[in-house]
């Protein structure tokens, strides 16, 4: 529908425990996304800010409310058309990074192409663009367990581009980069969300970065606020 927001919460909540030991992280959440939106979410360790970011790409589940993405309710798709979604419009940079070990940094920028059916030299020549662009195109050869911690949130972060998905949703993008290395990955999530008329979430405790976004919200129990 026309207006419809790229991305929309309503009613979240999400606890851990029972009884007594339960805690609540949010209550009563609710966001809405709208395309060509950058926006920070900050707030203090421990506070739900990555849980917030997983339940919006559907892979954990919310005690209470509901997320729409690009008009599909989550809760309204199986697991199959969820993951299908997941690979064809959105982008996910994990804290954890989550490379595979025994792919080269190249292989493992290339694997959403090959996974999506485009040609080995197109999908490894995009991998290496994209790795240039990030500052590695030395190191596309490269296995993961000889990167460097900046290194290989910087060849996640290639990944989660490289099908240049309208929504992407960043867990601590540049918590192990140099400030110029910070600049430049913000530079291409940003670029890659305006060009593709997509929207950019990131979660952040660099103040630096939030700031670069076009709003910043602080996350508490009570849901989300305008910083």
């Amino acid at each position: 529908m026309p207006g419809e927001p790229l991305l929309l919460a309503e009613g979240l909540s999400r606890g851990f425990g029972e009884r007594e030991s339960r805690l609540e992280l949010f209550s009563g959440l609710s966001l809405a996304l709208d395309a060509g939106e950058a926006v920070a979410i900050v707030g203090p360790s421990g506070c739900g800010k990555s849980t917030l970011l997983h339940i919006l790409a559907g892979l954990d589940r919310p005690d209470a409310g509901r997320v729409v993405v690009d008009g599909r309710d989550w809760e309204a798709l199986a697991p199959e058309a969820k993951a299908r979604w997941r690979g064809e419009a959105s982008g996910f940079v994990f804290q954890l990074h989550h490379l595979l070990p025994e792919l080269t940094a190249e292989e493992n920028v290339a694997l959403p192409l090959f996974l999506a059916g485009t040609a080995d030299g197109a999908a490894r020549a995009a991998a290496r663009e994209l790795l240039a662009r990030v500052g590695l195109e030395r190191r596309a050869a490269t296995l993961p367990r000889v990167l460097s911690g900046g290194e290989r949130q910087r060849v996640a972060i290639a990944r989660a581009v490289a099908r240049r998905p309208r929504l992407l949703l960043c867990d601590e993008p540049t918590g192990s980069l140099d400030a110029a290395h910070a600049a430049g990955v913000l530079d291409l999530l940003l670029g890659e969300a305006r060009e593709r008329a997509g929207a950019l979430l990131l979660v952040t405790h660099d103040p630096g970065v939030a700031a670069r976004c076009g709003a910043v919200l602080t996350l508490s129990p009570d849901g989300l606020s305008a910083a």
